[in-house]
Formats: C-alpha cells, structure tokens, sequence
C-alpha cells in the first residue's frame, strides 16, 4: 500500500483513480475491460504526447528572465518596452538549427537565439542566431538549404556531399559558412555566445522618424568556444550538455546576462549605402554604424514543465509592437508568414491561447471557436459593429512603411555600389580572425571535406574558398588532396568487428 494522504492521483478530469499499478480485470487472471476509462485515456494521452517537432530549430531549451533598459534609445523609437527604465519579462529559447530533437547540442550548426518579450502593447518577438548573417538572402530558396543540410532521402543519413553542393552553388552563403567553419561554429554554452537578430528592423519614433536597425546580444560571460576535437568528444560524453549547462547555472543561482546593442541608420542612408543594408549574407561595418547600448536581458528561472513552457513556445517574427517594423529584407518578410503557419501546423490554431505564448497586454480580439480554444470569446464577434466592440485606429496604430514602386518581378536584389557575395567571408578571414583561428579553420573545412563529398562538389569547394581567401583556399585544397588517401587504421576494425575478429583468428 501506498501513503496517498492528501495527495490522490487522478485522471485528468479531477477524479480521484484507484490504483496506478493494476488494470480493470474480470478477476486477478481475467481480460482488461474496456471500461476501465483511466487506462484508455493514459494509453490515449501517451500516443498523443509527442506534437511534431520543429522543422529547423528542433533541438533546444530556454529559460525565463526579464530584459532592462539601461540606456535612453526613445530618440529612435516609441516601443515601451524600450523606453528608460523599463523592465519586461520574456521567456528565450537557444537551438541548434539541423538536428532532430534527439541530436548532440555541440554538432558544428548555428544556434537558434529567440526571445519573446511579454511587452504592456503585447508580445514582441525576436528570432535569430548567434550569428550576424545567414547563408541566403531570398526565401525561395530557404526550404532548398534546410533541406540540403537535413538527411537524404534514400539513406536516411545527412550528407556532407549535398550540403557542400548547395553552398558551392549558392555564393551568398560564403560569409556564413565562414563564420560556421571556424571557431563560433560550436558555442562552449549558450551563456557564451552571442545573439543576433541578423535582419533589418525598422525603428520609428514618437515624432514619426524611421531609421533602420540591427540588434546585438552581447553575451556578458563572455565569447568561448569548442574545438572541433571538444565538441566531438562532447557529443560522446554528453550529448545534452548545452541544456544541461543552462538549467544547471539557472538552478544554482548563476543568472547569464546579454547586454543588448543596435546599430542605428539613418532611414535615408539605406538607398545608397555601399551595399545593400537589407541583405541578410551582409554586416554593417561598425565603423559606420557604431553600437549603441539599450538594456540588458538576464535569465533567471528555469521551465518547470519544458513541453509545455518551452517545447510549445511559438516565437514569430510578424509580432511586432507600435515602435517597430520590417525592411525591405525578402527573408524577413517571408519569415513574418511562416513562422506563425508552421505554428499552427505544429502546435494547433490556438496556440497563442497557451500560457507560454499568451500576452500580457489586454485582450481584444475578434478571434474565436476551433480545436482547443480555451479562451472566453465575448459577443459582438464580428467588426464592423454597433455593440460596442473594440475598433481598429489606423490613425494611432499605422504601419510602418517604405517607399516601393517597379514592375512586377522576380529578381535579385537591385545591386549596390560593393555588392559582392565574397568580400565580407574574406574580411572576417583576413582582418577578425587571427592566425590560430585562421588554421583550425583550415583544418575544419579539410575534415568536413573529407567526408564523403565527392568530385565535381570537391573542385568547386576549392575554388569557393579560393574565392573567400586565395591563400586559404590553397590550404584546403593541400589539405584535402595529402589526406585524400589517409583511412583511420582503426575505423574498418570498429565498423565490422565480427569480420576483423575473423580476419584475426585466419
């Protein structure tokens, strides 16, 4: 027997059940009885348990904090949440991009950095990286790359062939992968790496003035990474170990911190800067654009339920408050569609209506009915209406806007004075990183090469990289070629273990 005091099981209706270890039977030996409604409901609810995971991104954890202004940024926009001396709540979720839910958390990938903001205009949402760029800068082409770097479709294995295929194809990747190949490529933790927004915003002020800006979370525990031999070994030892990290240091108190910059330019730089300020493959020099301070987000309570408070956590871009816009940035506005429809998909029409989604500010929507809608909906349920039901103010609350004109097209980006898919991948080799970091990068590429990407993808590599750094590239290519014939002495022995104990015994 076993002490219930005060504490009695019960189904999920709220009815006290009778036992948790044994079926409704006909006698001790007799069949299970389809009556016995608790054991359907906990096989039912068991089948049912697992929501489809996130198409990128599904790998990851997060934790609540609040972010606080430290700084006067009103001059550039009219958000409350930004204005002096503001503090929000928001709930942050740090993910590795092309893994399943079940991968190792120090794979070489860019990791997710979003944050939900529980702003008093309701949620502000924030999805980046902990990068500044992203391989591609139309969305077209967005489900390709995803694809590309997932598994194949015969094998059911990822593929470094195809992943190399993609980006030797695709130019504009360059400055990203540079920054995925070396050191940045695998975080020590979450708590020390940064956070980008990587797009272009818009920022509009109390007196209607727009400027466009970038966002910077800078980790306050400091930049630190693996080598490419930690991470591996990482992966063996712990391959939950950056969600291990943060619940660890949340649980003991040890609260990580970013402070969060922009760059702010002026909204009528934007047409003729050198090159395209919306084009997510490129950074603003910040000779140009200097950071300016804002406030700091700090983490400081641990999910209690992660299915419910993280894993259903459903960051979209399109969320965005009075004070803050898009740009012309293709990926962003394509992003402000799919991301609350893969919501919808994944989690259901009234996701929002979950605690961890629902907003703070009040509530009034016309929104109502459907599966699992759980949210009182109040008549008048229609718009226009005489009942005294809320109205939209086009006057208080107008959108954010940019001048567009042209012909109906498909094309890329109208080019600006130094656009060029290369020339940003090769600064950031040449002038950020140093000598060190210049050679693990070589060594990087050269063992992500070698395994299994095959001619003609080989030879384009080699000029790709050529085309980043011609003295880098030429270390690749002599890397790859002189290992080209090298095998593990050991690896043929571990893979067929019975055929080599044979090998022996003959």
């Amino acid at each position: 027997m076993s002490d219930v005091t005060g504490k009695a099981t019960t189904t999920d209706a709220g009815i006290p059940v009778e036992s948790d270890e044994h079926s409704l039977t006909v006698g001790a030996g007799g069949p299970i009885l389809l009556q016995d409604s608790y054991l359907i409901e906990q096989m039912a609810q068991f089948n049912r348990e697992r929501i489809p995971e996130r198409q990128p991104h599904a790998k990851g954890s997060g934790a609540f904090g609040h972010f606080e202004v430290t700084a006067d940024v009103s001059a550039y926009t009219k958000a409350a949440l930004f204005q002096p001396g503001t503090r929000t709540d928001l709930v942050a979720r740090f993910s590795t991009v092309a893994g399943e839910r079940g991968s190792p958390d120090t794979w070489r990938d860019p990791r997710g950095f979003a944050v939900k903001f529980y702003t008093t205009e309701g949620n502000y949402d924030m999805v980046g990286n902990n990068t500044p760029v992203f391989f591609i800068k139309d969305p077209m082409k967005f489900q390709h790359f995803i694809r590309s770097q997932k598994r194949r479709a015969d094998n059911n294995l990822r593929d470094h062939d195809m992943q190399w295929d993609f980006w030797t194809l695709s130019p504009e990747s360059a400055h990203q992968v540079t920054w995925l190949m070396g050191d940045r490529g695998i975080p020590r933790s979450w708590r020390h790496m940064n956070g980008y927004t990587s797009h272009t915003y818009m920022w509009i002020n109390a007196q209607g003035e727009r400027f466009w800006v970038k966002y910077h979370f800078k980790t306050d525990q400091g930049v630190e990474t693996f080598t490419q031999d930690e991470g591996d070994q990482m992966c063996s030892a712990d391959t939950d170990y950056h969600t291990r990290d943060l619940f660890e240091h949340i649980r003991d108190g040890e609260f990580p911190s970013w402070t969060l910059h922009v760059q702010v330019m002026p909204y009528e730089d934007a047409a003729d800067y050198r090159f395209n300020p919306f084009d997510l493959t490129k950074v603003w020099p910040h000779a140009d654009y200097p950071l300016i301070e804002v406030g700091r987000m700090t983490l400081d309570r641990n999910p209690t339920d992660n299915h419910a408070e993280i894993e259903q956590a459903a960051f979209q871009p399109n969320n965005l408050v009075p004070g803050i816009g898009p740009s012309p940035d293709r990926m962003l506005l394509a992003r402000l569609f799919s991301y609350a429809d893969a919501h919808r998909h994944r989690i259901g029409g009234n996701y929002q209506q979950l605690p961890v989604n629902a907003p703070v500010a009040p509530l009034r929507t016309y929104s109502k009915d459907g599966a699992m809608a759980f949210r009182k909906t109040e008549d008048p349920v229609y718009a226009p209406n005489s009942k005294g039901g809320p109205a939209a103010d086009i006057e208080r609350y107008a959108p954010p806007s940019w001048h567009a004109d042209g012909d109906i097209t498909r094309a890329a980006y109208v080019d600006h004075a130094e656009d060029d898919d290369w020339g940003q991948a090769g600064t950031l080799v040449r002038e950020v990183f140093d000598d060190a970091a210049r050679d693990r990068l070589v060594d990087n590429v050269v063992g992500h090469l070698l395994n299994g990407v095959s001619e003609p993808v080989l030879a384009r590599a080699f000029t790709y990289w050529s085309n980043i750094d011609k003295s880098v590239g030429e270390r690749i290519e002599q890397g790859v070629r002189a290992k080209a014939d090298q095998k593990d002495p050991k690896a043929d022995q571990q893979a067929n273990p019975a055929r080599s104990s044979m090998q022996d015994k003959a």
